[in-house]
C-alpha cells in the first residue's frame, strides 16, 4: 500500500466559459503581456497551481486526456496556411509548460500524462512514487467545439491541483493506492475532478489490481 496525504485542493470549473473571458478573467494572474498566446487550460493550470509555492524539490505530474481542444481545432482550421503558434500550442503538455515558462518556474521532476479511462489511476501512482517529498497533481480539459461533436474533445472546461506529501500533519485528506485483486476497473479525469470538487470519500479497484482509498478529514 502506498499512502499520501492531501494538503491543498484547487479547483476551476468555469462551466461554459469562453476562452476569451477565461483570459479576462484571469490575465491578472500572470506577468504582463504573457496570457496573450496562451490556452484555456493553460490560464485555468495557472490559476490552480498559483499559491502552491511550487518548488525545484517538487515533483509535478500533470494528467489530460485531449489537453488544447481548442488550439487542435484552431490550428487544423489554419490549413493550408497552417499556423505554427497554433501547432505549438495545440502539443500536449503545453498548458503546463505555459505556466512554467511565464513565471520562469523550475521543478525538480515532471511527469506529463495522457490516457482515458485510467488516467487517474496513472497520475496517482506517478505522483505517490515520484520520490519527492512533495508532489503537485494537476490537470484538466478544455471544452471543445466540433471536437466534441466528433468525440474526441472534452464536453467540459476544468482544471484541478492537489499537493501530496507524507506529513500527515494538518492534512485534508488521505490518498491510497492499494494492491487487490485483478478486478478490471476505471476512473477518468472528469470523474476525478468530480471526487475533488465534492469532497467525495472513495473505496473502488480504479484499474486493474489498484484500488483507491480517499478519504476526508
Amino acid at each position: 500500500m502506498i499512502e499520501r496525504h492531501l494538503h491543498a485542493v484547487r479547483l476551476e470549473h468555469p462551466g461554459h466559459e469562453e476562452p476569451e473571458a477565461t483570459r479576462a478573467r484571469l490575465r491578472e494572474l500572470f506577468p504582463r503581456g504573457a496570457t496573450r498566446r496562451m490556452t484555456q487550460l493553460g490560464l485555468l493550470l495557472g490559476s490552480v497551481l498559483r499559491d502552491l509555492n511550487l518548488g525545484a524539490d517538487d515533483a509535478l505530474v500533470y494528467a489530460s486526456t485531449y489537453a488544447e481542444s481548442r488550439a487542435i481545432e484552431e490550428y487544423l482550421d489554419s490549413f493550408p496556411a497552417a499556423s505554427p503558434t497554433l501547432f505549438q500550442t495545440s502539443i500536449h503538455p503545453s498548458a503546463v509548460q505555459q505556466v512554467l515558462i511565464a513565471r520562469q518556474q523550475p521543478v525538480g521532476r515532471f511527469f506529463p500524462l495522457t490516457g482515458d479511462r485510467q488516467l487517474a489511476a496513472h497520475a496517482l501512482q506517478a505522483a505517490l512514487t515520484a520520490g519527492s517529498p512533495r508532489a503537485i497533481l494537476c490537470g484538466g480539459e478544455e471544452r471543445g467545439t466540433w471536437l466534441t461533436d466528433c468525440g474526441v474533445a472534452s464536453a467540459e472546461t476544468f482544471a484541478f491541483a492537489v499537493v501530496l506529501a507524507a506529513d500527515p500533519a494538518g492534512a485534508l485528506g488521505t490518498v491510497r493506492l492499494i494492491p487487490g485483486d485483478e478486478a478490471d476497473g476505471a476512473l477518468a479525469l472528469p470523474e476525478f475532478f468530480a471526487l475533488l470538487q465534492e469532497r467525495r470519500s472513495l473505496r473502488q479497484v480504479i484499474a486493474p489490481g489498484l484500488t483507491l482509498a480517499l478519504s476526508w478529514h
